[in-house]
């Protein structure tokens, strides 16, 4: 006996990784739903590679009485109007929008660092998925935290387009054919050129000067992983489609040495340590494309502060950073909470 499951946003990037990933992980199901906006209404949408054909139902008049959970993948306004009214009905959502991240009567959930934070989940039936590059470092951080205690990390992101949706890809493709034939380049989706550039702007500036992504990932972490963490952020957008990459450097309270470490992470749930110190030994964004896990490569002592690491860490952002993350949120919750059979 399975679940009912609706995928809200089915048309999008993620909303399509989303029916891939519940049919790739044999995700138990009685039936899905794939629903979208009015403008997508009767569009035909595979459930992963099985040549099951969904057609997406209008989201403004879907009822979700009956539905066991909600995968929202839509924006703040429409998840805002649609999500209670989900959860209302007795369908647990799951929202990987900004909108309820920092709600203190929402769970925010990384299924292998803070599993039991789900049980919470009944006080608004919703429960929130964080921020793609928040999602990936925690997985990384978790299981070194466990260790040795970390009071503070610095990261800097790489973040591809995927993460700015379908348009932010387009343009990378459009500026990049432009900029070959010798045509004039115009952003559009972003405030500059990103064709063959990077840009240390993701979402707007907010008065201390840092962006609301820098500050999602400070808040975030602190959520999910330890309020005592202090966290700073510089969030860059940069020309590759799919993975986000970071370079995060890591304080802890007691000694811990890179050996260690790799050890930990070697062994640690969701990551695959790929460190060899000779060229070409550390996985970069293209090589993890399609795959589940968080990759971390070159983890070295920090010489700099006491008891400090620096790694590199690389994962595909619209799985784990977003759709496997929901996913794994859904079997955390049958799991946990709402057993079949």
């Amino acid at each position: 006996m399975g679940y009912r499951v609706a995928v809200v946003g089915a048309t999008g990037n993620v909303g399509r990784e989303m029916l891939a990933i519940l049919a790739e992980r044999g995700f138990p199901l009685d039936e899905v739903a794939a629903v979208a906006s009015s403008r997508s209404h009767g569009t035909q949408v595979e459930l992963g590679d099985s040549g099951q054909m969904l057609k997406c139902q209008n989201l403004e008049n879907f009822d979700f009485a009956g539905w066991d959970m909600a995968l929202f993948a839509v924006g703040s306004e429409a998840t805002r109007i649609h999500a209670p009214r989900a959860a209302a009905a007795g369908c647990v959502v799951i929202d990987n929008s900004s909108l309820y991240r920092m709600d203190p009567d929402v769970p925010l959930i990384v299924p292998e660092v803070n599993p039991e934070a789900i049980d919470g989940y009944k006080r608004k039936n919703i429960i929130a998925n964080p921020n793609c590059s928040t999602a990936q470092m925690v997985v990384a951080l978790k299981p070194l935290h466990d260790a040795a205690t970390i009071t503070r990390v610095v990261v800097s992101t790489y973040q591809s387009v995927s993460g700015a949706g379908k348009e932010g890809m387009d343009e990378l493709f459009e500026q990049s054919r432009a900029i070959f034939v010798g045509d004039s380049v115009e952003p559009r989706k972003f405030t500059k050129q990103i064709a063959f550039n990077v840009i240390p702007h993701i979402d707007v500036f907010l008065d201390d000067g840092f962006t609301k992504e820098e500050w999602k990932m400070v808040v975030e972490t602190k959520k999910i992983l330890d309020p005592k963490i202090k966290v700073q952020a510089t969030c860059v957008r940069v020309p590759v489609f799919v993975g986000h990459s970071e370079s995060i450097s890591i304080e802890f309270a007691n000694e811990i040495s890179a050996q260690q470490a790799q050890d930990i992470l070697r062994e640690a749930p969701g990551i695959m340590l790929v460190d060899k110190r000779e060229d070409g030994g550390y996985v970069t964004p293209v090589e993890c494309v399609g795959d589940y896990a968080t990759y971390v490569s070159r983890v070295r002592e920090d010489p700099t502060v006491d008891n400090g690491l620096v790694l590199w860490c690389v994962s595909d952002n619209l799985r784990k950073g977003a759709a496997l993350n929901a996913v794994q949120i859904a079997e955390l919750l049958g799991r946990r909470h709402l057993k079949k059979g």
